[in-house]
């Protein structure tokens, strides 16, 4: 049967003629690509490791596994280059048996370098370079279920529910053509999460129905099968593998929005990148697990992956926890036609290997490809083959396409993909919160049987810098809840929205930004790089999405304020929050999500939030000046472009 084994420990890594050992996961971008300055190490630095054989079998075969290589990859295999790999956000694998000694030479150059042939090359993040997740070697039988085909796993699965029928429809794809001829055939069987049958069928092609079937439901129910496909020899099993398999359908109304099994479900979320503060990529089980806790915390439904293909480990935690996902390839901020081929090679890796996922709904295409495009028609022809490319590969999930702030509504690249949504971000980086409700309100007439949303909007909030009077570029954490305040209102007056999702759930690394006093970074995170704290903003999404009781008493970091009368606002899902200062009553407000109160500032303050049993205090003083460090440092600001 299947086995692996890893190879994380004891490489050796060069780099500039040094060398050093190291453990993977790696990259030697964690800090100068986190430092600003835009002058991180991008070129070719090599691993290598002595790799004793595995045990294996006459009868077997053995793969060599890497699950993510950024960008592109040599493997050599003592001394033989045997595969090259140019996509640094997705598996792939080499079978290595006949190449096998007792003791084997592993060498991979991996290349994170500028060229003109594979994405990204220009983006609002720092394309790390490195071994940064598993390898490993997956030993299988000679005989087995394909792993030849862009990284996929071998099978294939779609659902659908006809009244209360589940319909799972398997494919499995096999090494071999002629399977009768050598006494072979494939079997799948299906259990429910008890792990007690719910249905089975043999062939290589399958239909298992599943009445009263119990259905993935988003986080209300997120209730996985699991699919077992085996290729047997009579009695004997000689392959297996197993999938989760999410029963659920849904679909998109430009008026209505999402619907999930027939529902109406709105799609409300953040977006994530996947470093993380002085590791880079290079992330563990552990903090990804974190991330998803806080992601379920602040009540989100939906996550954008953004803008590449994600660890296999976290699609299946969404999964597991019914996030609805938006995937995407890193096609992105400049359309190079000397890149063509590795936009369709990036998508149907994507693509195979994401495919079984019930979580994810959309691909996307492509993300603000406008902002440097100066081929035009050679951009619009190729979102035109990516499109008919995805819906040949995947005729059962829509397209999607995120576009530029300043891509025009009426730009022929929008109009290509099944859906489409907008970066924005009115009331940061121009003037005018009220301008999202214009754009909403302009489009939907404009496009009434179009679905549209919203990819990212949000604004830069840093937890060391305050405002009383919070305004556009201030970078302070109460502008950053202010305007997340607005924009969970705007969403409310336009249900029709298909999706939104904040940009950023976590801070993250942009090499080449300067802004708010850290270089280095894009700060509109709700949660801090290093997933430390939880910026009021946090708690707004929280009091809008989160079913669990809270309170939180914001400005807690703004402990030394000027003003003779100061705000203090109050985020709740509580429809009654009342506000003491030194032990007496302020004011009691009913309402929903958002309580703003004004206090009149005495020496020292002690404040309490209350909402029955829940409570919340902060401690702020009266100072005679404005502390100077809550203010923006003013000079150089850079934006990645």
């Amino acid at each position: 049967m299947r086995r692996t084994e890893k190879l994380m420990e004891d490489w050796m890594f060069y780099k500039n003629g040094e060398k050093r050992p190291v453990d993977l996961p790696h990259t030697w971008n964690a800090l100068d690509g986190q430092d600003g300055g835009d002058d991180y190490f991008r070129g070719v630095c090599i691993y290598e490791k002595q790799v004793p054989k595995p045990e294996f079998r006459e009868n077997e075969r053995v793969y060599l596994q890497f699950c993510g290589v950024n960008a592109s990859a040599n493997v050599i295999w003592n001394g033989k280059s045997i595969c090259t790999h140019h996509n640094g956000y997705a598996a792939f694998r080499i079978d290595v048996t006949e190449e096998m000694k007792d003791i084997n030479t592993l060498r991979v150059e991996v290349d994170n370098g500028k060229n003109r042939t594979v994405y990204p090359q220009r983006a609002d993040f720092t394309f790390y370079g490195g071994i940064y997740r598993d390898v490993e070697f997956l030993i299988v039988p000679k005989i087995h279920f394909d792993l030849d085909y862009y990284g996929g796993e071998g099978i294939r699965v779609t659902t659908k529910v006809k009244e209360k029928t589940g319909i799972v429809h398997a494919k499995a794809y096999i090494n071999m053509e002629d399977l009768e001829a050598h006494g072979l055939t494939t079997e799948f069987e299906l259990l429910d999460a008890q792990g007690n049958r719910a249905g089975g069928a043999v062939g290589n092609e399958v239909v298992i129905k599943v009445p009263h079937a119990r259905l993935w439901n988003g986080r209300k129910d997120p209730y996985l099968y699991r699919l077992f496909a085996r290729l047997k020899r009579g009695e004997e099993v000689v392959d297996e593998i197993r999938v989760n398999c999410g029963i659920r359908t849904f679909s998109i109304d430009p008026k209505k929005g999402f619907f999930l099994n027939g529902v109406s479900y709105p799609l409300r979320g953040v977006s994530k990148h996947q470093d993380f503060k002085g590791i880079g990529n290079a992330v563990s089980h552990e903090q990804m697990e974190n991330d998803m806790e806080l992601i379920r915390e602040v009540g989100a439904n939906t996550i954008r992956l953004a803008h590449y293909q994600h660890d296999q480990y976290f699609y299946d935690l969404c999964d597991r926890y019914g996030m609805v996902v938006w995937a995407e390839i890193p096609y992105i901020s400049e359309h190079m036609p000397e890149a063509r081929e590795n936009t369709y090679f990036q998508m149907k890796e994507l693509i195979v290997q994401n495919f079984n996922h019930p979580s994810i709904i959309t691909w996307g295409l492509s993300n603000e490809i406008t902002i440097s495009t100066k081929n035009r028609a050679d951009m619009l022809d190729n979102h035109r083959k990516l499109q008919a490319l995805v819906k040949k590969m995947d005729p059962t999930r829509p397209t999607t396409l995120a576009c530029f702030a300043m891509c025009h509504p009426f730009h022929p690249v929008t109009k290509i993909s099944d859906l489409v949504a907008w970066n924005l971000y009115l009331g940061w980086y121009v003037p005018g919160l009220f301008l999202n409700d214009w754009f909403m309100d302009f489009y939907h007439r404009k496009y009434p049987h179009r679905p549209l949303g919203y990819s990212e909007y949000g604004a830069e909030g840093m937890p060391n810098l305050h405002s009383s009077k919070p305004r556009r570029g201030d970078h302070s954490e109460e502008y950053q809840a202010k305007y997340h305040e607005y924009m969970l209102k705007c969403f409310d007056r336009h249900p029709f929205l298909w999706s939104t999702y904040v940009w950023n759930m976590f801070d993250f690394a942009a090499d080449a930004r300067d802004q708010g006093g850290e270089p280095g970074m894009n700060h509109k995170g709700l949660v801090t790089f290093d997933r430390k704290i939880k910026k009021d903003s946090f708690y707004i999404y929280k009091a809008w999405w989160s079913s669990e009781p809270f309170l939180h008493l914001c400005g807690k970091r703004y402990k030394y304020r000027s003003e003779e009368i100061t705000e203090v606002t109050v985020y709740s899902n509580q429809r009654e929050v009342s506000l003491y200062c030194n032990k007496k009553l302020v004011e009691t407000k009913r309402g929903a999500h958002a309580f703003h109160f004004k206090v009149r500032l005495q020496e020292e303050n002690h404040l309490e939030a209350r909402s029955g049993i829940l409570r919340d205090t902060a401690v702020i003083y009266k100072t005679k000046r404005p502390r100077p460090e809550y203010k923006v440092k003013k000079g150089k600001s850079q934006n990645w472009m």
